[in-house]
């Protein structure tokens, strides 16, 4: 019998209300999809086709709480996001189709190592330093809905302050539009995240800070920025 060399669990987020847990295979982000936080990073917000990144889905925090202080960064940046988990296989559909995808919401962090990002940007190399790393995902538990969500408040408070401010129908691109878009080049399905993009306002963190993500209808996300990691 074939077994594995060493034991490795499978990243999985609780769903809200239930025993089961929804498994992630693949957690896909979407790149400047709100005008006000394209213009904060020097782009022009016009409706071009959105682009992607990827985080690997054992850069999430389930629940949130404390995440260590991202190495290698002196500029460390919060991104609060809907999160969206599909519960339907898609292929190349459109976004009518796409809607049908859904199977529940979350609030998301896209905790990114800006300085990293930018040299990476700087020199047309991958984001993936700056983006995809240990605890740089946390995520509220999922909500099952099976309609896409297309407008509430969005928000973020550091250490009680308001930071970032908006609302899901700012979104260049709304839920459908993104799971169709992204369909064109995946066969999409179960386990997948779509981490939606983040409203303008984003800025760095300290150790000691305190984040409080919130998304209407979905609860809140707490994070407290911990020492360096080491």
């Amino acid at each position: 019998m074939t077994a594995y060399l060493f034991p490795l669990s499978l990243p999985a987020v609780p769903v809200s209300g239930e025993a089961a847990l929804y498994p992630v295979r693949r957690v896909f982000c979407v790149g400047r999809n709100y005008a006000g936080h394209a213009r904060e990073m020097g782009s022009d917000p016009t409706r071009e086709p959105p682009f992607y990144f990827s985080k690997s889905p054992d850069c999430l925090v389930p629940g949130g709480g404390t995440v260590a202080y991202a190495p290698a960064t002196a500029n460390l940046h919060h991104e609060i996001e809907l999160v969206v988990a599909l519960g339907r296989p898609v292929f190349q559909v459109t976004p009518d189709v796409a809607a049908g995808a859904v199977f529940g919401h979350a609030v998301g962090l896209d905790m990114t190592r800006r300085d990293l990002q930018f040299a990476a940007r700087d020199k047309g190399r991958p984001w993936d330093l700056g983006k995809s790393f240990e605890q740089s995902a946390p995520i509220t538990p999922i909500i099952r809905g099976s309609a896409p969500i297309l407008q509430g408040a969005i928000s973020l408070e550091v250490n009680g302050e308001i930071r970032q401010k908006g609302d899901i129908a700012d979104m260049i691109w709304s839920v459908p539009e993104i799971i169709a878009h992204l369909s064109q080049y995946y066969h999409l399905g179960p386990g997948d995240l779509i981490y939606t993009g983040t409203p303008e306002g984003v800025g760095p963190v300290l150790p000691g800070d305190r984040l409080l993500g919130r998304v209407e209808g979905l609860g809140e996300l707490a994070v407290t920025i911990g020492p360096a990691a080491c």
